[in-house]
């Protein structure tokens, strides 16, 4: 038995993922990220670290990690704590652990903390190169990405397709950010051929 983690990006909606999951006929686990986007905060969740200390909890078996942008890198950093439990990732429009302004993303913080005010600040600087690292996830991985993305430009994906050593990249034509929301049949299709029952 296989469970399905479905992690949002900064905005921290455990909804995010319900349309394209619904698509795909995925059901499993729709986190939030307590303090981010709208969300509650929660104590003890200060920080990129507790974030993965959630995901790391929900997995008490295989784990199947399907995340969104920052929760991408949330992603990355449970498969590299805890390979054994990861049965398959899927990456969109993420970070995924290389330097992303160095591959001409635009500077996302003052528009989110503009629609987000209340969000934590400590989002704003969670970032972390873990290209040396990338390579020994084994996990088969579901890069997807949007041609129009500023803020995670495709050559993100090209740049994590290169360094994990099971990965595939998709790049959907208009594809912006929130590609998961605005492609959802798409999306779902992919993720269904990406997870088997």
């Amino acid at each position: 038995m296989t469970k399905t983690l479905f992690l949002p990006g900064a905005g921290g909606s455990a909804a995010f993922w319900r349309p394209a999951a619904a698509a795909a006929g995925l059901d499993g686990v729709f986190l939030a990220w307590p303090g981010l986007g709208n969300e509650p905060p929660a104590p003890g969740v200060n920080g990129l670290g507790d974030l993965v200390g959630m995901v790391l909890a929900e997995m008490d078996e295989p784990a199947d990690l399907v995340a969104q942008s920052m929760g991408g890198l949330v992603a990355v950093k449970a498969a590299l704590a805890r390979p054994e439990r990861v049965r398959r990732l899927v990456l969109t429009a993420a970070s995924g652990g290389v330097p992303v302004a160095d591959l001409g993303g635009s500077d996302w913080r003052a528009e989110y903390y503009a629609a987000y005010p209340h969000a934590a600040r400590w989002i704003g600087e969670a970032r972390e190169d873990l290209s040396d690292r990338l390579p020994s996830i084994a996990a088969p991985t579901l890069l997807i990405w949007g041609d129009a993305d500023p803020i995670s430009p495709p050559a993100v994906g090209r740049r994590l397709l290169a360094l994990l050593p099971h990965a595939s990249l998709h790049v959907i034509p208009t594809g912006d950010h929130d590609i998961a929301q605005t492609h959802v049949a798409e999306v779902g299709a992919l993720l269904r051929r990406h997870l088997p029952a």
